[in-house]
């Protein structure tokens, strides 16, 4: 079916095992190819084949260049992982005897035995030749590849086992220290301890042996029963499973070997022992009672489901129960495995369109057993056979039935769909193709489809190199450069990109090398069109500026903007258009217009609602290829990953049911690793995520500490902080006695989570009623009077600071209050600051000169900036969300920070912001793939918890 491996092995008593090797023809060469295993390529490595056998190979003599491996080096190689899953030949034959070796003892069945051996009498361990480790030998003996049988035989396969189970209990017994043992007996039984014995007392010893295995052999039945093929068919084809006869010869042992029963020549004492043993063996082996007789032998004459049904279990179970069987050593056994191949040789596959795959309809899928690639007739006759035996262009071959018949189902019904016009989509098929789906066969080959034979024989997407663009003014850090060619090879083949590396490790710079490098490659790539958020509008412009001052750059921003038909030719005169996604919406018609060579869309995490204005006429703007740019690809759910991939690859995960039912589901509630498994597979190839901690990286970076700030509530927060809690315990009893209560309940319990954030930050900010921070020169909020404290060490230094808060309210509070306290003005970034204000805050802020402080709330100042001139951040109050807070951090722990940055995280004692961080913390290690994250998941929680939650510890209030 294959052709022959060019590595061959053999073992020769007395010797080790022999390695030698053949060219593409098949005869014997000193220069292996590099198509070897690794690890063999590692073992002849600057070695020379000088030493020669003399070998059999189909029935004629050779001579072979060789190494030799003794029997702890041959172990190593069959252990070696680089030795490939299935190495072929002589060799995955000796790996397949090493572990079943192993198994026979794990199962206790070895004794030391004492033997004649190399002129010496040696102590060695010894299998105990029960009857199954007999009739496991026989059969593996017989099963042996022609190579092996043909050169010393059952007699070498013995050996080598006998020398794997003297090794491998050796090496079980290396744990015990050698000092331990009185006797030399015991102790030569230990690894690297010569086996000798006293000569003396060794006879008698190796007789002791003979006796007792002899005693082991007693009461053992003495059937055999041996499978012979039917006669092969004239027609190679699969045939009926009932149309044929296996001959299962009735044989007994005897110490000449295993003879067929001539029922002529047994006495009657011995024919009714045979009978009694066969009675036995039909009841271990129910499926014998409907088998046919020989009219002239006791043979049975059995169907091939029967045989089927001897392969999977019977030949077990009549061997523990003492009754060999041999098996025919040309029944081959086969992996069933899919293959998927693409246009016929000649045609034309467009390969430069992700969103395309639906144009690759001239596809099939195939099933192969081994190597073999089964045709139609095949495959129907598959789809109706009960049994894995099946002969298959004349050799029968062994496979799991289930798993053949599922994927005969399988490729009937993909070949049904395609033939009524429903193809597997992009995303079915890509996951098909991943392990995502199917019938639960690997999908061994890809042929003709593009970049789908890359990721399935590669393993994933392999970018080619490429050099740093000559006009991008910047040293691009090495993930950097992986990114910047990662980015261009998906470009290349016309595949959605999903960047989604850390906030601070510069999604940007690798995207403006990117434009640098098509235009080095390409006369005119066309446009690019970036969508943001306005607050990085400013940002995007000054990066190229800085990093690219040759691009021209459109801001589409504005009251001023270029409009109607005008924009057309302001676009063809740009390189780059950057606007912010309530343009997107308001200018559709304008910016559909257009074709663009590429859609960049910075932090995509905004578009993932997908029934939002924006979401849609991004999805909407044309173009060759799409990015996406975000810090976090999962905020609070598995649909945000979903939406940010479908942005720029549609369809390939599904719709949101569909990807709910697939993957959501079991994640989210299950945290099921083979659903995170399947998800990984499908989704790596087109996200790049790097993380601050990676070893990479983690160089290019100061460190960052965190620190978690403890504050005690006032009296006075404490007697708020009680209030609201006894309001929500009381507005929840009466919600239950509401039958539409469930909506209701969710406003309810979010409403009272942001009454008792405010408490906890200050009463003032809770009242409302614009009372001062302080009174009568005393702090009301136990956090303010040791943020106070905090500033003040933070300017004495020198130093400068971040503030990040969820509320515009409380930040307005804060502004005047630290401006007063630190002798300077505390400028606030916040979602009503417009873009030319927002600017000049970063910009003033930025410079040397700048504020020693910056107040931002959390959605306005939590992405798209780089304030690496603050080396402290400080979380007032809390999100509930790390992927959040951690981006907020991620504007000064960044690309450009020369600093150790320290954040600190302000919480109250003994209310639910200390038990919302200690959950936090502990979920942590999930928050790339998890949901429950922010404040919503707390209204789902039953009354008791979430009374638990909220209620306020006796520890709260300070003395």
């Amino acid at each position: 079916m294959s052709p022959a491996p060019p590595t061959h092995a053999l073992w020769r008593p007395g010797v080790g095992l022999s390695l030698w090797f053949t060219d593409d023809a098949g005869a014997p060469t000193s220069t292996p190819s590099d198509t070897v295993p690794a690890a063999v390529a590692t073992l002849i490595d600057g070695r020379t084949l000088r030493r020669t056998i003399s070998v059999v190979v189909a029935g004629s003599t050779v001579r072979a260049g060789t190494i030799t491996l003794g029997p702890a080096a041959t172990v190593e190689l069959l252990d070696s992982p680089t030795l490939g899953s299935a190495p072929g030949g002589e060799l995955t034959f000796y790996r397949h005897v090493t572990q079943s070796v192993r198994r026979f003892l794990t199962s206790g069945a070895v004794a030391p035995s004492v033997a004649w051996s190399g002129g010496a009498w040696t102590v060695r361990w010894t299998p105990v030749p029960t009857a199954r480790w007999r009739t496991w030998l026989s059969q593996t003996s017989a099963a042996a590849p022609a190579v092996i049988t043909d050169n010393g035989g059952a007699e070498a396969v013995e050996d080598f086992c006998h020398e794997i189970v003297d090794l491998t209990c050796r090496e079980r017994c290396r744990p015990v220290p050698e000092g331990a043992l009185r006797s030399p007996f015991v102790r030569s039984l230990l690894p690297d301890v010569g086996g000798g014995v006293d000569v003396d007392r060794a006879a008698g010893a190796a007789r002791a042996w003979d006796d007792w295995t002899a005693a082991v052999r007693e009461g053992e039945s003495s059937l055999v029963l041996r499978l012979h093929e039917p006669t092969a068919p004239t027609d190679p084809d699969l045939v009926e499973m009932d149309a044929e006869r296996w001959r299962l010869q009735v044989c007994r042992r005897t110490p000449d070997g295993d003879e067929p029963v001539e029922i002529r020549r047994l006495s009657p004492l011995e024919l009714d022992e045979v009978t009694t043993e066969l009675a036995a063996a039909v009841r271990v082996f129910e499926p014998l009672t409907r088998a046919d007789h020989d009219d002239h032998t006791l043979d049975f004459l059995v169907d091939t489901e029967t045989v089927g049904a001897l392969l999977d279990h019977g030949a077990t179970a009549l061997g523990d129960a003492g009754v060999g069987v041999l098996l025919p050593r040309t029944i081959a056994v086969a992996t069933p495995s899919l293959s998927l191949r693409g246009a016929a040789p000649g045609a034309t596959v467009q390969r430069s369109v992700m969103a395309g795959l639906a144009e690759i309809r001239d596809f099939q899928w195939q099933l192969a057993l081994g190597d073999t690639v089964l045709d139609e007739g095949e495959l129907r006759s598959l789809a109706e056979q009960k049994g894995g035996l099946v002969r298959v262009r004349g050799v029968w071959v062994s496979a799991d039935s289930t798993a053949l018949r599922r994927a005969a189902e399988f490729i009937t019904t993909q070949q049904a769909l395609a033939a009524a016009g429903h193809p597997p989509d992009m995303g079915e098929l890509f996951g098909l193709v991943t392990g995502a789906g199917g019938p639960g066969l690997p999908v061994t080959s890809v042929s003709g489809l593009s970049w789908l034979d890359d990721i399935a024989d590669q393993g994933g997407v392999r970018p080619t190199p490429l050099q740093p663009p000559e006009t991008l003014d910047a040293v691009l850090r090495p993930y950097q450069h992986r990114g910047l060619e990662w980015l261009a090879h998906l470009s290349e083949l016309g595949i959605g990109a999903v960047l989604a590396d850390d906030m601070g490790l510069g999604k940007t710079v690798q995207i403006i090398a990117l434009l640098c490098a098509e235009r080095e490659a390409y006369d005119d790539p066309g446009p690019t069109l970036i969508v943001c958020p306005m607050s990085v509008v400013g940002n995007w412009e000054r990066e190229i500026a800085r990093f690219a001052p040759h691009l021209r750059v459109l801001v589409h921003h504005g009251p001023g903007r270029t409009r109607a038909s005008r924009f057309a030719a302001a676009v063809a005169a740009s390189d780059v258009v950057v606007t912010t996604f309530a343009l997107t919406v308001r200018d559709k018609e304008s910016l559909g217009a257009i074709r663009w060579d590429r859609v960049v869309v910075d932090e995509a995490q905004h578009v993932k609602n997908v029934s939002t204005a924006a979401a849609r006429a991004v999805r909407a703007v044309p173009a060759r290829h799409r990015i996406a740019l975000t810090g976090t690809p999962v905020e609070n759910r598995l649909e945000d990953l979903r939406a940010v991939v479908d942005l720029v690859n549609p369809g390939l995960l599904g719709s949101p049911s569909v990807f709910k039912a697939r993957f959501a589901e079991a994640i989210e509630r299950e945290r099921d690793p083979d659903a995170v498994r399947r998800l990984s597979a499908v989704t790596s190839p087109f996200i790049l995520r790097r993380v601050k901690s990676d070893p990479t990286i983690v160089a290019d970076l100061p460190a960052k500490t965190e620190f978690t700030v403890r504050a005690n509530l006032t009296v006075e927060q404490a007697a708020l902080y009680r209030a609201v809690t006894d309001d929500l315990m009381a507005a929840l009893g009466k919600v239950e006695s509401d039958a539409t209560h469930e909506g209701h309940r969710v406003r309810t319990v979010l409403a009272a989570l942001t009454r008792l954030k405010q408490v906890c930050n200050h009463p003032a900010h809770f009242l409302g009623d614009g009372s001062p921070l302080l009174r009568r020169n005393a702090h009301r909020s136990g956090k303010l009077e040791l943020l106070a404290d905090i500033v003040d060490t933070i300017v004495a230094d020198g130093e400068r600071a971040l503030l990040f808060t969820q509320f515009t309210a409380f930040g307005e509070m804060l502004a005047p209050w630290l401006a007063t306290r630190v002798g300077a003005p505390v400028p606030f970034l916040h979602g009503g600051v417009g873009r030319s204000a927002r600017d000049a805050m970063v910009e003033q802020f930025s410079a040397p000169d700048g504020p020693p402080l910056m107040i931002a709330s959390l959605k306005a100042g939590g992405t798209g900036l780089n304030l690496t001139a603050a080396n402290h951040v400080l979380h007032v109050d809390r999100w509930w969300n790390p992927a959040v807070e951690d981006q907020a951090t991620d504007r000064a722990h960044r690309i450009g920070q020369t600093r150790e940055v320290e954040v600190r995280t302000f919480v109250c004692i003994g209310t639910i912001e200390e038990r919302i961080d200690a959950m936090i913390r502990d979920k942590r290690v999930l928050s790339d793939l998890t949901v429950t994250s922010g404040e919503h998941w707390l209204a789902d929680i039953g009354d008791d918890e979430l009374h638990d939650l909220i209620r306020l510890r006796d520890e709260a209030v300070g003395e």
